[in-house]
């Protein structure tokens, strides 16, 4: 088997024009006769770049609108042909076919164009890559012969090879080439088989899963050093897409917890929005459950409502803000007595930027956009295989609730329920979310959260509400199977209680909500998070 391998007859062909003509300069410097189509073919040769349209090998024009341009036996003969087996040598001769050497390829871009929004089928048929695809493979296949290239950030390691050797290549870039040519060729297939099974309706969950990341990161480590850990995209999103999307404004690397917890923060950030669109909304995350949420019409006393949700488990927790963080919010951030790993917002003033970035060296700034922010099924891994589910997406529709016990809300009082019951959607079961209205803020005072009883998180959250119990708001993400946390949330001051019903014994709770005059609602909607 060959070892370095001459280049001296290249075909490239790239819907991708990044530093397509330099590299064809620097094959072109080594003696390499270049061959190319259609759009690249014009580029090239517009550069001065000497190339021979693929017709010229061929004898047939490109035809069907550029569908049939390269599906020909010279030039998949000229690639897929074994330079040490006598009768591939023969039948390359005896039909007038000349081996390629270099395949210089990268796919229409099917991805990117179903990314659009306004994309419509036809126009995502029509960006799905044939020929592209086969010479692909089929250099990847004879990589022993022939280097395959897919991607502008491989023409520097490959001019380097020819620099290095003489004009040829290496056995071994050469089956590093191929694996990544086949990586290409299946993240591709695997996105079009997404497209064509999103299209179809009638299947929420296919037979086969497929799910493609690109790789954006390598993180230092897991959720402990001992951990390896990396960070994805979704392949074909666009780059500013979600959380990965992030622009980083200022600090240090994000860590794999980092990441984690920042996810929880920007979702209840992101679920406040769509639930308040006209004001702001804050929230603090300390191991992916809210310590600290509020929403307010100003920006600052959003972020300082929910700060004081929990003071002592906000220090180095993370931040989210819905609205753009001004000059008095980032005052309040900046407080002396305060410190966070990561702040995420849509945007900042110059005022705040400044403000924030130079209270702390290492603090991660992220702009986030909450239009490009769209989760519409989870994946969790178990042993074997993995669990998929639709994205816990519903907002509290509290005109749908029913009324069960106590004093009829008022429309005021309801709005805030609904806000509260939002915030304990957010925590991990069993949860509890005590809250309410407080000053132009409507807030969270405490919370029970991953506890493995519901007594036991209605008992948390009464002592990190403590005082603001009087009068408030307590949400339960599931029903109350007995009447023992109600009992307590009561006895602590709590006013009224939301939650999903469907206890054999809510009986019991209506009955101690009407007994102690306390406000009852249903809401048909529990919220387990596991």
């Amino acid at each position: 088997m060959s070892t370095a391998v001459p280049i001296r007859r290249a075909l490239i062909s790239v819907s991708d024009k990044t530093d397509v003509v330099s590299f064809a300069r620097a094959l072109e410097r080594h003696g390499v006769e270049i061959i190319s189509t259609g759009g690249t073919a014009r580029a090239l040769s517009d550069a001065g770049v000497s190339v021979r349209p693929v017709e010229d090998v061929t004898g047939f024009p490109e035809m069907m609108d550029g569908r049939i341009k390269t599906l020909h036996p010279k030039v998949h003969g000229g690639i897929l042909a074994r330079r040490d087996l006598d009768t591939h040598v023969s039948a390359m001769e005896k039909h007038d076919i000349g081996p390629i050497d270099l395949v210089c390829i990268n796919l229409y871009p099917f991805e990117a164009t179903v990314a659009r929004p306004d994309v419509t089928r036809p126009e995502a048929i029509e960006q799905i890559d044939i020929g592209g695809p086969a010479m692909v493979r089929s250099a990847a296949k004879n990589h022993a012969f022939v280097t395959i290239v897919t991607s502008p950030a491989q023409y520097g390691r490959v001019i380097d090879e020819l620099d290095a050797h003489d004009g040829a290549t290496s056995q071994a870039l050469r089956s590093e080439m191929a694996a990544a040519a086949f990586r290409l060729t299946s993240a591709y297939d695997r996105a079009i088989e997404a497209y064509l099974s999103g299209n179809d309706t009638s299947e929420a969950f296919p037979m086969r899963l497929t799910a493609t990341y690109e790789r954006v990161d390598t993180l230092r480590y897991g959720e402990n050093p001992h951990q390896g850990a990396a960070v994805y995209r979704h392949a074909g999103t666009v780059t500013a897409a979600g959380l990965v999307g992030a622009e980083q404004l200022h600090g240090k690397a994000l860590s794999y917890n980092n990441l984690n917890d920042a996810a929880g923060a920007w979702r209840i950030a992101c679920d406040l929005l769509r639930l308040h669109p006209d004001v702001c909304g804050a929230a603090v995350i300390k191991h992916t459950n809210p310590c600290g949420a509020a929403v307010a019409a100003a920006c600052e006393t959003a972020v300082a409502a929910a700060i004081a949700g929990d003071p002592l488990a906000a220090y180095g927790g993370i931040l989210a803000v819905n609205h753009v963080i001004d000059d008095a919010a980032a005052e309040r951030i900046a407080a002396p007595d305060r410190f966070f790993e990561v702040i995420l917002a849509p945007a900042y003033t110059a005022g705040a930027l400044e403000r924030l970035s130079a209270r702390w060296k290492n603090v991660r700034l992220l702009r986030v956009d909450p239009a490009q922010t769209h989760e519409t099924q989870s994946i969790r891994t178990i042993p074997g295989g993995a669990l998929v589910q639709d994205v816990d997406a519903s907002i509290p529709d509290v005109t749908a609730w029913e009324h069960k016990a106590g004093p009829k809300p008022t429309a005021e009082r309801l709005a805030a329920a609904g806000t509260v019951w939002l915030f304990g959607k957010h925590l991990t079961s069993n949860a509890i979310a005590i809250g309410g209205e407080e000053g132009d803020a409507v807030r969270l005072f405490g919370a029970g959260a991953g506890q493995m009883d519901r007594v036991a998180s209605c008992e948390l959250a009464i002592r990190k509400a403590g005082d603001h119990c009087t009068g408030a708001i307590a949400a339960s993400d599931a029903f109350f199977p007995f009447a023992d946390g109600p009992t307590l949330l009561v006895d602590a001051g709590i006013t009224m209680l939301v939650h999903p019903g469907g206890s054999k014994r809510d009986g019991d709770t209506f009955d101690l909500c009407n007994e102690r005059g306390v406000t009852c609602m249903v809401t048909g909607t529990r919220h387990f998070r596991h």
